[in-house]
C-alpha cells in the first residue's frame, strides 16, 4: 500500500549563500499513522511542512502525498488535506461561524456542521462573535476546527496546542486521537515533546534540516533508560527514596523486606522522557 506520506533526499533552500532549511530528509508516514516532527525553531519542520502542503516549491528530491507531488496535485490537494497553522490566520472582522462557512464554501466535497465543530472546542457560544475579539487560545481552536471541516484524510498540525490551557489542550488532543481511529493520517509539527509522547506513534528529531532520530517514543525512551527502580517509603525520619536493580527484583532481599515492612508510597522505573533522548541523540535541549 502506497504510505500516505514519502520524503526521500529533500533538499531546500532560501536563498544562495545560506545553508540549506532542509537536507537530505527521508521518511514515510503511513495510512492512519500520527508522525511527530520535534525540534526547536528554524530546525526545518516548518518548511518541511510547507514542501508537503504545496506552499514552498523549488526543493530537490521527493516529497508526495499519496503517491503524487503537490504540483501533480495542484488545487485538488487542498481536498484532501487540512492545515491548521501556529500563528492564528482567521477573517478578524468575521465571526467565528462566518469563518468557518467561508471556508467550507471552498470545498467541492460535503463538510461537517461548523456548530458542531465549534461545540466540540468549546466555542459554541462565542460563534456569533467577531474573531478579532478573541484571544490567541480561542483563536487556536478555531484554526483546528477549520482544518476538519472537509474530513480530510491528512491533517497538518503545526503546535496545535500552542497558547491552550491544560483543559482545552486535552479537548484537542482527544479529537486528533478521535480522527486517528477513523483512519486520518496526522503530521504533527512541534517542540512539546510531552504532546509527542501522549500522541504519536513515531517521533522524527530534526535538527538543522535533517533527521537524526527517528523511531516511536516508547522504543526510544526505552533504549536510553537505566535499568532501575526508585521506591519511595516512609520511615522514622520522613519520605525515604531507594534505587533497585531492575533485574534483580525478583531475587533482592532489601526489596521484598521493603515490601512486607515499610508504606511504600510510589515505584518508579527510571525511563527517560524524550527531552533526555533529545538531548543525548542531539546535544541540544528544547526546555
Amino acid at each position: 500500500m502506497t504510505d500516505v506520506i514519502e520524503v526521500a533526499g529533500l533538499d531546500f533552500r532560501y536563498s544562495r549563500g545560506k545553508p540549506p532549511a532542509v537536507r537530505g530528509m527521508e521518511f514515510a508516514v503511513g495510512s492512519g499513522e500520527i508522525m511527530g516532527f520535534l525540534g526547536p525553531s528554524g530546525a526545518g519542520k516548518s518548511t518541511t511542512q510547507k514542501i508537503l502542503t504545496g506552499l514552498l516549491g523549488g526543493y530537490r528530491g521527493v516529497a508526495a502525498l499519496w503517491g503524487r507531488s503537490p504540483r501533480q496535485w495542484g488545487d485538488e490537494l487542498y481536498q484532501h488535506i487540512g492545515v491548521s497553522f501556529e500563528l492564528p490566520n482567521h477573517y478578524r472582522k468575521l465571526t467565528a461561524l462566518e469563518n468557518l462557512r467561508f471556508f467550507a464554501s471552498l470545498h467541492d466535497r460535503p463538510t461537517r456542521n461548523p456548530l458542531e465543530l465549534l461545540e466540540a472546542v468549546g466555542l459554541a457560544d462565542a460563534g456569533g462573535t467577531r474573531v478579532g475579539e478573541f484571544s490567541k487560545g480561542m483563536q487556536m481552536r478555531l484554526g483546528f476546527v477549520r482544518a476538519l471541516l472537509h474530513d480530510p484524510g491528512l491533517l497538518f498540525l503545526d503546535e496545535p496546542t500552542s497558547g491552550l490551557d491544560p483543559r482545552n489542550a486535552r479537548v484537542v488532543k482527544d479529537l486528533v486521537l478521535e480522527h486517528k481511529a477513523r483512519g486520518t493520517t496526522v503530521f504533527l509539527s512541534t517542540h512539546d515533546m510531552a504532546t509527542a509522547d501522549e500522541l504519536c506513534d513515531r517521533v522524527a528529531f530534526v535538527v538543522d534540516g535533517h533527521i537524526a532520530v527517528l523511531g516511536s517514543p516508547t522504543e526510544l525512551k526505552i533504549a536510553r533508560s537505566e535499568r532501575l527502580v526508585r521506591a519511595a517509603y516512609r520511615d522514622g525520619n520522613g519520605l525515604r527514596e531507594v534505587d533497585f536493580d531492575f533485574d534483580e527484583l525478583a531475587d533482592d532481599p532489601e526489596f521484598h523486606r521493603m515490601l512486607r515492612e515499610e508504606r511504600v508510597e510510589t515505584l518508579h522505573s527510571r525511563e527517560a522522557d524524550l527531552d533526555d533522548v533529545f538531548l543525548e541523540t542531539t546535544g541540544r535541549s528544547l526546555r
